[in-house]
């Protein structure tokens, strides 16, 4: 089976396979799950690993699924690195990857622990073409992924939830549909085009803009409550609807290209802070 469309050879076919790996949508869901870990205490590191394992798999599908469909069926992408079999066969290799990992959470924690682990790939799957032409589908897949990792990892430590888990991951999924939301802008007239009913398609670019920076502002204020109502929550959290903050006061001017990345790239600071203030201030 030909893996790379244009080179032929074992490293073409590597290089095929980890084009799929998009770091700046890779590393978030499993740096979440790890930070799950760390929020219910003492972390056993085999389980957080099968955990972050599962995540990787779960994107990986997605990445997967959605390169094939939008250049193998939608037409909508100029080139795609693998053939369509290639694409087949990697996703049938990234569902035995994550069935191996929620297998062995199932066998270490428990059957709770794999359940909360399996939605993950559902989204990442159905992401396209079934999720993505509307508008919740396609704003929140990512955002729901994330916050699905953050109680997964957690999850899988603690067997249990807690107010601060529900809360912080609460946060996220409206911090990253904002984000999503102004992503989607750049797409605008193509989407509308397909009549893929994003926000942006949906109540026009300026109206979602003001959504978006609504809901960016709705997250940091949920970061400042959580430090006032949970003991649990050490304030020093706050400090990231600061660093957020100040990253979305010179991005909500911007394109949506330069908005994005300046966003994203907030997200990581976002959560960096958060690891901190746990990691100075065990939250257990």
């Amino acid at each position: 089976m030909a893996i790379a469309r244009h080179n032929r050879g074992v490293s073409a076919a590597g290089r095929a396979l980890l084009s799929q790996v998009h770091p700046v949508f890779m590393l978030p869901p499993l740096a979440t799950s790890l930070f799950g870990a760390l929020l219910a205490g003492n972390v056993d590191l085999p389980v957080a690993g099968l955990h972050a394992g599962a995540m990787f798999f779960a994107v990986y599908t997605a990445h997967v699924k959605d390169g094939y469909v939008d250049f193998y069926i939608r037409g909508e992408d100029d080139d795609h690195p693998l053939t369509s079999s290639a694409c087949r066969g990697a996703l049938v290799g990234a569902a035995v990857g994550f069935a191996a990992c929620t297998v062995g959470l199932w066998l270490l924690v428990g059957p709770l622990a794999a359940a909360v682990t399996v939605p993950t790939w559902v989204v990442g799957y159905a992401h396209a073409p079934q999720l993505d032409m509307h508008p919740a589908g396609a704003t929140m897949g990512y955002p729901t992924g994330i916050a699905l990792a953050l109680l997964g990892g957690y999850y899988a430590q603690a067997t249990a939830f807690s107010p601060r888990v529900l809360g912080l991951a609460a946060v996220f999924l409206t911090l990253l549909t904002g984000i999503k939301i102004i992503d989607d802008e750049q797409d605008y007239d193509y989407d509308r085009g397909i009549d893929k009913r994003t926000v942006a398609v949906l109540l026009g670019p300026a109206r979602a803009r003001r959504a978006a920076v609504g809901l960016l502002v709705a997250a940091m204020a949920g970061i400042v409550a959580l430090t006032v109502a949970l003991p649990t929550v050490p304030p020093t959290a706050a400090g990231a609807a600061i660093a957020f903050g100040a990253v979305t006061a010179v991005a909500h001017r911007a394109d949506s290209e330069l908005a994005t990345m300046l966003l994203i790239r907030g997200s990581y600071l976002f959560l960096a802070v958060l690891v901190a203030a746990v990691w100075f201030r065990p939250l257990s």
